[in-house]
């Protein structure tokens, strides 16, 4: 499974950071247990950020619950994160990560990254 993200690189404060995650390739098709987002600021370590169960049951970062929400698409190859209200703090690269069942092992597939700036 190839997870391509797309997303803006530069947002300014009280705005919107939204990035998304398209999942293609031979496996994709196969259903996912967990879809996730994390990040990792300059210097910090990583953040779980939300999750998405395979049956649509989300998981959010209690620190971050008032501010961030996941999305997926009809078609279930695309997850999208919300974080609103945007601060430079959330400035950090952002990933995706899929996890599902193929055969009897649980394989995950991580995005690219997208490097997200807030300023002014």
């Amino acid at each position: 499974v190839r997870l391509q993200q797309s997303g803006p690189d530069l947002v300014k404060p009280s705005q919107t950071v939204s990035v998304t995650c398209t999942a293609s390739g031979s496996e994709s098709h196969v259903p996912f247990k967990y879809w996730t987002w994390i990040r990792r600021s300059s210097g910090q370590d990583l953040e779980w950020m939300a999750s998405i169960d395979y049956s649509g049951r989300d998981f959010v970062n209690p620190i971050m619950k008032s501010r961030a929400a996941v999305y997926r698409d009809r078609s279930g190859y695309q997850l999208t994160l919300k974080l609103n209200s945007a601060m430079p703090e959330d400035s950090a690269v952002y990933y995706c990560i899929r996890g599902a069942y193929l055969g009897n092992a649980y394989h995950l597939a991580v995005g690219q990254g997208t490097q997200v700036n807030v300023s002014s």
